[in-house]
């Protein structure tokens, strides 16, 4: 007997539809539908292996999902002392608080620390922050790095075959040395990987001690002018050159 053939189920994954209409990230999502917090069409979720059409109700504590909006991308100047989150248990303050308010909800494409600043991109699409942050997409990331210690620049060098750390292994790193004074030194260091805590803890391991760490840029997307606390949208016209289609601008 010849096996009927396999169909694919309509619709796009229940987790990947909140995270385009700019809720949450893919992985949000699919913690909220583990907590029981979804509902499609009145039935609480329990798994996210689950597609939905246009044709279902999608509910999230109770209220209806946002259709999803046009992808919109920013860049941000992210200060020093600021966390990449949207609450922060120790009442820090956090990145999504200094923000204007109509930009409505937004969420970053990867994270710079509380102590690291510069560049930070920030999108309304879960979707698009997933895609950005992928290794796959290679896109570089450079910042300017100043240390405290002795930098030998032939280690600095050979982190370009990658490093390990502990039990962690990092890709190739490129790291030059720009200026010296004193027992500080100012380094370029561009990476594509871009890990929690990367850069502090690959030089940490050299001996040196990070005191200061500016994201200068994030693939073809530059820190440029952009002033210290300041936002400003990347022109849609420019995410459609860099990102190809795929995408409702």
């Amino acid at each position: 007997m010849t096996a009927p053939p396999m169909t694919t189920p309509k619709g796009e994954r229940i987790a990947k539809v909140m995270a385009r209409a700019g809720l949450c990230s893919r992985r949000q999502a699919e913690r909220w539908i583990a907590t029981g917090r979804v509902a499609v069409n009145g039935q609480v979720l329990d798994t996210a292996a689950l597609n939905v059409t246009a044709a279902d109700t999608v509910t999230v504590d109770g209220k209806p999902l946002a259709a999803p909006e046009r992808s919109r991308l920013w860049r941000y100047h992210k200060p020093p002392g600021l966390v990449t989150t949207h609450s922060d248990p120790e009442g820090r303050p956090t990145v999504f608080e200094r923000l204007p308010a109509d930009m409505g909800r937004v969420i970053s494409v990867g994270r710079l620390d509380l102590n690291s600043e510069g560049l930070l991109l920030l999108t309304n699409d879960g979707e698009l922050a997933r895609r950005l942050e992928l290794p796959d997409t290679g896109w570089t990331r450079r910042y300017r790095v100043r240390v405290f210690g002795t930098v030998n620049e032939d280690r600095l060098a050979s982190l370009a075959k990658g490093a390990k750390v502990g039990a962690v292994s990092y890709g190739p790193i490129r790291a030059q040395l720009d200026s010296r004074k004193g027992a500080n030194a100012w380094l370029t260091v561009s990476l594509s990987e871009g890990r929690n805590r990367e850069v502090r803890r690959v030089l940490e391991h050299l001996g040196l001690t990070v005191n200061r760490l500016i994201r200068l840029a994030y693939g073809p997307f530059q820190l440029g002018g952009l002033k210290r606390g300041t936002v400003a949208p990347i022109p849609r016209k420019v995410i459609a050159e860099q990102l190809g289609g795929g995408l409702a601008l």
